[in-house]
């Protein structure tokens, strides 16, 4: 995956993973001209809706394909993963990367007419550091904000920190009009400087989000669609059969669904590594689930699955088994640590009854509606082993990453690894609920935080990534790819390293 050093300045002009691939998919609206015009309109189709539109409450993944049109972010991640110039068009880190000192652009305005101002950023990023939410652990580096000139904001840090480029890229860079970012109506109804408004006659909130480009928008060129219908549609059948009958413009697609869209003249764009879908056992010290404090019960229950036999009964073999949370896309990721725990129940109920538990033990799970597909699969497995599984519902807008349960099902999207290991490692990270410390991994942290060249970095992160493996602190069950079908005219540019923003989907030619 490429990278960029946190210490280097970028500059230039500005120029998905996506997270549930298996249920993420174009569907419903107005379908796009079949002539040769090219298209002016895209409709397409999300699992889950967005919690919430405000930038404190801002989830990444596939939501952000709402949200990421409505607000501009200071760093912009390509659909190659690469960072560049967003709202910040250049940005550079003191000599001791404890100062981070972001150049705006000077042509920005929020979508009310307001100009985008260093204040502005000072205000949401400062909202969203204090703001209990998904995005607050992502600015917990940040100390205060200076605001030299109306297009200068310096971030200056407690501690260094290799993943904060990466969340000013996501949810924590967002913008917010600062007259309206604490009004009621910034959850639904939001004033952002983004390159789209959200048409509120034509939006049901939880079902449907039109979205109007702004022909204003400093970089409009890049978004060639007027207007994209963002469609809350959970069943994938109903999909598929959405797209035979030419109602969708674009849509992801499984393996066996692909020769038949094919033959209805839908072109196929394959992208491996977007998700990895694992069980995060985040109660390692066993504050609520003691058993999950022994590495051997950790161990027992990655040793409790046929990664293989579940990729293609659950979701047609898109994709690959994993045992580790890095994929291949990333420096951190070790080929030989994909064969650390290959399926072995034996093995796994010798290490239980080693742990003390030779009867097994009963441990909650939330239940929520990622988990659905795989949930009758890990019961099961984990059953065979002595382990047996109470799972828990969910309310849709609820977090399954809490410290209620020991450990959940998680559906994770591709990033950085600066970022993987800041949100699954680090204390403050939204998949470490129990802000769990190691003093080994804290050494590793505090070692790659320090680390100013790309290929030693490289190196920790695979220390990193063979640690939490060995430790078992996750069972990763496999990595998913998606294939996209895509409409005459229309075509999909991203790759597994892509964010979910509208400019991974263009038209041809153009």
């Amino acid at each position: 995956m490429p990278t960029l050093h946190p210490r280097r300045a970028a500059v230039g002009s500005a120029a998905v993973v996506i997270a549930a691939s298996l249920a993420l998919t174009a569907c419903g609206g107005e379908p796009s001209p079949t002539s040769e015009v090219a298209p002016t309109t895209l409709t397409f189709g999300v699992q889950a809706a967005p919690n919430s539109l405000d930038p404190a409450q801002l989830h990444d993944g596939q939501q952000r394909y709402v949200w990421g049109a409505v607000y501009d972010t200071l760093i912009y991640s390509d659909n190659e993963g690469v960072l560049k110039p967003g709202a910040a068009k250049s940005w550079e880190y003191s000599a001791d990367a404890k100062s981070l000192t972001l150049k705006l652009r000077d042509d920005m305005e929020f979508s009310d007419g307001d100009p985008v101002t260093s204040a502005a950023v000072k205000t949401s990023l400062e909202r969203t550091r204090t703001t209990a939410g998904p995005q607050q652990s992502n600015l917990s580096a940040v100390a205060s904000i200076d605001t030299p000139d109306e297009h200068t904001a310096v971030l200056n840090l407690k501690r260094q920190d290799p993943d904060l480029l990466v969340s000013l890229s996501y949810g924590a860079g967002a913008i917010g009009d600062p007259g309206t970012i604490n009004e009621a109506r910034t959850a639904l109804d939001p004033v952002g400087s983004g390159p789209y408004t959200l048409d509120r006659t034509a939006t049901v909130d939880g079902t449907k989000y039109v979205l109007n480009r702004r022909d204003d928008y400093w970089n409009a060129k890049a978004y060639p669609f007027k207007t994209v219908t963002v469609r809350v549609i959970p069943d994938r059948t109903a999909l598929f059969n959405a797209l035979l009958t030419n109602e969708l413009d674009a849509g992801t697609v499984d393996a066996a669904q692909a020769k038949q869209i094919e033959a209805n003249g839908f072109s196929l764009t394959p992208v491996e590594d977007v998700s990895t879908a694992a069980i995060v056992i985040a109660d390692r010290a066993g504050q609520v689930a003691p058993p999950l404090a022994d590495v051997r019960v950790r161990q027992a229950i990655n040793y409790a699955f046929d990664r293989k036999k579940m990729l293609n009964a659950l979701v047609g073999g898109n994709g690959r088994p994993t045992e580790q949370v890095f994929n291949k896309l990333s420096p951190a990721y070790s080929e030989e640590l994909d064969n650390a725990y290959s399926f072995d129940p034996g093995k796994a109920r010798t290490l239980l009854k080693e742990a003390g538990y030779p009867s097994g033990f009963t441990l909650a799970m939330p239940a929520n509606a990622i988990v659905q597909q795989f949930q009758a699969s890990i019961t099961q497995a984990l059953a065979d082993i002595g382990i047996k599984v109470d799972w828990e519902p969910v309310p849709a807008q609820s977090s399954s990453q809490t410290t209620k349960w020991g450990m959940y099902f998680n559906l994770g999207t591709t990033a950085a690894p600066s970022r993987t290991t800041s949100l699954y490692f680090g204390k403050n990270g939204s998949q470490n609920p129990f802000r769990y410390e190691d003093p080994k991994m804290n050494d590793l942290l505090a070692k790659l935080a320090g680390e100013a060249d790309p290929t030693r970095a490289g190196e920790i992160y695979k220390e990193i990534n063979k640690y939490a493996t060995d430790n078992a602190w996750i069972a990763p069950l496999f990595s998913l790819k998606s294939t996209w079908a895509m409409k005459k005219g229309l075509e999909y540019r991203g790759t597994g390293s892509a964010v979910p923003d509208l400019r991974v989907f263009g038209v041809t030619g153009k």
